[in-house]
């Protein structure tokens, strides 16, 4: 009998391995190419009702790259990165569920009704709400940077997430469209190993497990 599961002590190599990388060696470029590779496997993360909601703009071209570090209040580490991802979340990313969901009518994966109230579900939910169409935005973006993060390290590149960067001069340099909502910026790159950063203090489980009700 054959089960899919990923051997335990690869993934907890994985996840202990990854850590936010301050210190990049500007010497090392990463292609669109691996960039890609890594974004086929970030795709995967969950989103509600499959609506993935998340953008990504990448600047890899070096005179952007120092215009976005201004913008991050001159950060080293975006200066040098291989690449800088900004993660966006798309607030109107309910309306693009009648294209999601038409292939699975097709393939008859649903049948029409199926189809219909899928779909009048997603509208009643999203249309009337943009708390909500925020918060799934968001939500549905920071999923997929931490995929993405993990999917980096699985290839041997280190990252950073980072909120330190002016919002309207990002939207301003990338030319972000209003609907799209700035979730974080990560740094990709090789970390300089001769000043490895050494992992913050984390909370005992008994700190921030509650099992039942508080």
């Amino acid at each position: 009998m054959t089960t899919n599961t990923v051997p335990a002590e690869g993934f907890k190599l994985l996840v202990e391995q990854r850590r936010s990388a301050n210190n990049f060696d500007e010497t090392v470029r990463i292609t669109r190419e691996e960039l890609n590779e890594i974004f086929q496997l970030a795709k995967l993360a969950p989103s509600a009702y499959n609506l993935q909601h998340t953008r990504y703009v990448v600047v890899d071209e070096e005179e952007l790259k120092l215009k976005l570090k201004k913008a991050a209040y001159g950060q080293h580490k975006v200066g040098t990165a291989s690449a800088a991802i900004i993660v966006l979340g798309d607030v109107k990313g309910y309306e693009k569920a009648q294209q999601i969901y038409e292939g699975q009518l097709h393939l008859g994966i649903m049948d029409q009704q199926q189809y219909d109230q899928t779909l009048q579900t997603i509208q009643s939910s999203y249309e009337s709400n943009e708390r909500f169409q925020r918060d799934e935005a968001i939500r549905s973006a920071s999923l997929s940077a931490m995929m993405l993060m993990l999917a980096a390290k699985s290839r041997g590149w280190d990252t950073c997430p980072m909120i330190g960067y002016d919002e309207q001069a990002v939207q301003e340099l990338l030319h972000i469209p209003g609907h799209l909502a700035p979730v974080m910026m990560i740094t990709i790159g090789k970390e300089k190993t001769n000043h490895p950063r050494i992992r913050g203090y984390r909370r005992p489980i008994g700190e921030f497990v509650q099992y039942g009700a508080y």
